[in-house]
């Protein structure tokens, strides 16, 4: 086997090896996913993996557990934003769907897991979505019947937003045939979550895409303009 490439060696043998089995176990499954070939994909020999994960079940479970512990943190940080709800929805939905584009493998990875329920992650990936899906629903409960859509099921909306952008993701090439080259996520966000009078607010001064950081921009300007 050759030297791993340089690049590679600059990263640590745990974090090389996570990124190599989660790109394997979305090819080819966890039944599929050969420990050779994540090991010759991080550069390294199958013995020097198996000292860091020493079965494939613990080489999947880290992965997964790995991933959703990033993907906590950045959740976390839309979320507490200062700014309004609206705005703190739309950036938690963009900060989960840019999560995904940065980790495609990952998006494979959980709808193979949620399509076959029998797979070896099935109960890692109830133990990491339910907590998190969890923290998210309370987020929006705690705006507050003046923001959020009366009679809104809450947990189905979230659900929504998140089945769509996985399929988006993990539909790679036509995904642009399919959902055409915008991306409306904001958008489905506003029409889903907020009550008429807070969407219409928002729609006024927003724009695909980047809704929550040039509204709040528009309103600093004016201030910084009288200032100079």
């Amino acid at each position: 086997m050759g030297r791993p490439p340089a690049r590679a060696l600059d990263v640590a043998t745990p974090q090389r090896l996570l990124e190599a089995a989660e790109i394997e176990f979305a090819a080819s499954g966890f039944k599929g996913a050969r420990l050779e070939d994540v090991a010759s994909r991080a550069g390294i020999r199958r013995p020097s993996l198996l000292y860091h994960f020493p079965t494939k079940q613990a080489l999947y479970t880290a992965v997964v557990q790995h991933a959703f512990v990033r993907l906590r943190l950045m959740l976390q940080e839309t979320m507490n934003l200062e700014a309004n709800i609206g705005v703190r929805l739309e950036k938690t939905v963009e900060a989960f769907s840019e999560f995904l584009k940065a980790n495609p493998s990952l998006a494979a990875v959980l709808l193979r897991e949620m399509i076959d329920s029998r797979g070896p992650g099935h109960d890692i990936i109830l133990e990491e979505v339910v907590p998190l899906l969890n923290e998210v629903v309370l987020f929006v409960k705690r705006a507050g019947p003046d923001e959020i859509r009366s009679g809104l099921p809450i947990r189905a909306a979230i659900l929504q937003m998140v089945a769509d952008t996985l399929l988006r993701v993990v539909s790679g090439p036509i995904s642009t045939p399919l959902w055409g080259k915008e991306n409306h996520s904001s958008t489905l966000t506003r029409i889903l979550f907020l009550k008429e009078k807070n969407n219409a607010c928002s729609s006024q001064t927003d724009r695909p895409g980047h809704s929550g950081t040039r509204s709040a921009k528009r309103k600093v300007r004016p201030h910084n303009n009288g200032s100079g």
